[in-house]
């Protein structure tokens, strides 16, 4: 139920907060070249947008120095100097290598690099291009180039819409059909199956489950409360927690999904008989590829490069078995969850930067970590001595494919939170289920509310891309989805069956009248 709950995180769309603020230092001695990240203040300093413009100077190795002060040091005249971070700040570097007459001042450092900042009467002051750069990047330099280097900066402007928006919302509506109609898929051979199977199995499919009362949705939000507020206060601890719960998951519900859709294939179990007992060589080969993905990404969840294609395809299991499991009895239920979510999401988003010390987002920290920022004043590239942190893995990610020099600084990720698919698929789902009951051959309201949310998560996206922030999907697709359902439910006059979840076809079982709450004995499905 933990993972559940954590499933449940903002979209967060990761972008160049600051424009420009990466740029590539371009070093070269005859036909010997290598590029290294730098991290610059776009608004202090100036730098070429292309490497054809950029102009070249060579480079003066003080990195032994502070240039806190002139010294020994002599003329640098056009040229560029790097030197070593601390002791002083960088607008006095900055003045100081100016005062040599350098052109370029680079700043070598073995913590993370920051956009680098002074105060604003300094900004005017310093006519010269500052960056920072890793020490070990300019020790590879020297080593690479010990005849002496010539060095250009230049820092490509980023497109504002990036291709991975697209491989997102893809990926994330693909997820949501595809587990709608597993959902309905299954009650339609529970249908088929008639009422005395379906009463007597209550859940022969495994593990079906039903949220049928408010009083349960209420206990389920508020349980993901104070799980986002354990995890913002105890997030290194907990966060072993979600890794591990997630390995687990993840494993079980990619065997689900891998075993009915060879059962939907009609690949056969070849099972076998050993001490009286039928074992699946299906099931077995199944469980084997299903633990070794699993084990695999918990070894290596922190490579980047790979690994998110890896969790992408366990995510993309998880929801889809979510979908499966846990289904919403009637809309009112659906009404009420998705409609206190949306204000989870939304408290957790904008209310809380006005509550917490940092003024930093409870949803934003825990779903980017703590070291990941989330307040949008600047990235943050890790260094030699930078205290590394797991991330929660409960979000789809996607390499953005225009990051302006992922492969030197770091790879810059588009961020779909689990929750964002799960919630408004809980709904579509119940769509396809309701169909199944009156009958509906055309899947009109599946269709509908599947053609909903994604029209929902492009209208999240581009409310994102004109305001240059995150923003909570819940807060488009909620509605989106809900009004679409709403509507097609009163024109077709069945929102009284809708809301109530009752339909032609559907049959209630005298076992399982204890379970109805609320007055909905009218034909209400519980598990």
């Amino acid at each position: 139920m933990a993972v559940n709950a954590l499933s449940f995180v903002l979209f967060v769309w990761i972008c160049s907060q600051v424009d420009g603020q990466e740029a590539i230092l371009h070093v070269s001695n005859g036909s010997t070249v290598r590029e290294y990240c730098l991290v610059y203040n776009s608004s202090w300093s100036s730098i070429s947008d292309s490497l054809s413009t950029a102009v070249a100077y060579p480079l003066v190795n003080l990195i032994s120095s502070y240039l806190c002060e002139r010294g020994q040091q002599g003329s640098l005249n056009d040229q560029a100097v790097v030197v070593k971070r601390y002791s002083c700040d960088f607008s006095q570097k900055a003045l100081v290598a100016q005062s040599l007459n350098a052109s370029v001042l680079l700043i070598a450092t073995t913590d993370s690099l920051v956009m680098p900042s002074a105060n604003d009467s300094e900004y005017s002051k310093v006519k010269i291009p500052l960056a920072l750069m890793r020490h070990r990047d300019i020790l590879d330099a020297l080593q690479v180039f010990p005849q002496g280097m010539e060095v250009r900066l230049y820092s490509p402007p980023v497109p504002p819409f990036d291709g991975s928006i697209v491989v997102m919302l893809l990926i994330a509506v693909f997820t949501v059909t595809m587990g709608g109609f597993w959902s309905g898929a299954a009650e339609k051979l529970k249908q088929a199956a008639g009422p005395a199977s379906d009463a007597g199995e209550e859940r022969s499919d495994g593990s079906e489950l039903s949220l049928y009362s408010p009083l349960k949705v209420l206990l389920f939000v508020a349980m993901m409360c104070v799980m986002l507020v354990l995890m913002y206060f105890f997030y290194r601890w907990l966060v072993y927690v979600i890794i591990v719960i997630f390995c687990l998951a993840s494993a079980s519900a990619l065997y689900n999904c891998l075993d009915s859709l060879m059962t939907a294939m009609g690949c056969g179990t070849l099972s076998v008989s050993c001490s009286g007992r039928n074992i699946s060589i299906r099931s077995l080969l199944i469980a084997a590829v299903c633990i070794t993905l699993s084990v695999i990404w918990g070894v290596y969840r922190n490579e980047d490069r790979w690994i998110w294609i890896l969790q992408d395809l366990l995510g993309v299991a998880f929801c889809l078995n979510f979908l499966k499991t846990i289904s919403l009895s009637n809309f009112k239920i659906c009404v009420i969850l998705l409609s206190l979510l949306l204000l989870y999401d939304v408290f957790f988003v904008f209310i809380t930067p006005f509550l917490t010390k940092n003024g930093e987002s409870i949803m934003v920290q825990v779903a980017l970590g703590p070291g990941a920022g989330g307040k949008g004043d600047g990235i943050e590239v890790p260094g030699e001595n930078s205290s590394s942190y797991e991330k929660l893995p409960v979000v789809m990610r996607i390499p953005q494919f225009s990051a302006l020099a992922q492969n030197l600084c770091m790879m810059q990720f588009s961020i779909l939170g689990y929750g964002d698919i799960i919630i408004p698929g809980l709904l579509v789902a119940y769509c396809h289920k309701f169909d199944v009951w009156m009958g509906n051959s055309r899947r009109i309201y599946f269709i509908s509310c599947a053609i909903a949310y994604a029209v929902g998560l492009m209208v999240t996206f581009a409310v994102m891309l004109l305001s240059k922030m995150g923003q909570p999907a819940l807060l488009y697709l909620v509605p989106c989805t809900l009004l679409t359902s709403s509507i097609l439910a009163s024109v077709r006059k069945e929102f009284r069956h809708f809301w109530s979840g009752t339909g032609t076809y559907q049959v209630l079982d005298e076992s399982r009248k204890p379970l109805l709450s609320d007055g909905d004995a009218g034909g209400v499905r519980s598990c």
